[in-house]
């Protein structure tokens, strides 16, 4: 449910106050004070919206409000409170005395900007300008290279990365495997010569006096060379 409306809008006036209105409005609140501005209206005799009512005699009726420019002081104390608060008109209003909250704003857009703007001082953060945009210019080159060194650099930092990760996979599952092992055939000492021969795959199979076999006809070979020279 949302909040009740704080007056019937279809009996309310609207559009610009008349001097008869204005002068109800100030002698009820010199007579009895502010007090609640939703039946403020009713007892003070206008057809007026309890807002509209407030919002005349804070901005507009009040004894206490200041007419004319802002002075070299109030600018300088506008400039001083908003590097401090920011955008919060109502704290900034409450140490101007007699200015209100819309009025200080207003003046910020219209003049404050434009005069810090010419001095070279930035309104947001109340710097140099030079040294604003410096700021933007690092931030914009630190991230671009951090981008263009990735855009350069994406399969070759991957691959690496994939290298490592496998190796040390390998390594911690199977810290004592020796990855330069060869696969090479059998061997068994040779009667004649006390050396070592090497089988082949023939009489390793148990296959004796095979014409597929590669160390026999490699011994016959041999021992026929040898006794022709003996002979010889």
């Amino acid at each position: 449910m949302g909040r009740s409306p704080c007056c019937e809008k279809a009996h309310t006036n609207k559009g610009a106050w008349t001097k008869e209105e204005d002068n109800r409005l100030i002698a009820y609140i010199r007579a009895h004070g502010e007090g609640c501005w939703r039946s403020l209206p009713r007892a003070a005799g206008l057809l007026r919206c309890g807002k509209s009512c407030r919002l005349r005699w804070i901005n507009y009726l009040r004894s206490d409000l200041k007419r004319g420019n802002f002075t070299e002081e109030e600018d300088d104390l506008i400039i001083k409170l908003h590097s401090l608060l920011g955008n919060k008109w109502s704290l900034i209003a409450a140490r101007l005395p007699g200015r209100t909250d819309n009025e200080i704003k207003n003046y910020w857009n219209t003049h404050v900007r434009r005069k810090l703007l010419r001095r070279g001082i930035d309104p947001s953060t109340h710097r140099l300008l030079n040294e604003t945009a410096a700021a933007h210019d690092v931030n914009t080159i630190s991230f671009t290279g951090a981008k263009d060194a990735a855009k350069d650099y994406p399969i070759e930092i991957s691959l690496k990365k994939d290298e490592n990760m496998k190796k040390i996979s390998v390594e911690e599952r199977c810290p004592d495997l020796n990855l330069d092992l060869k696969i090479s055939p059998p061997t068994e000492p040779s009667t004649e010569t006390g050396r070592k021969s090497t089988l082949c795959f023939v009489c390793n199979r148990g296959v004796n006096n095979s014409k597929e076999c590669s160390c026999c006809n490699f011994a016959a070979t041999a021992h026929g060379s040898s006794s022709r020279q003996w002979k010889q």
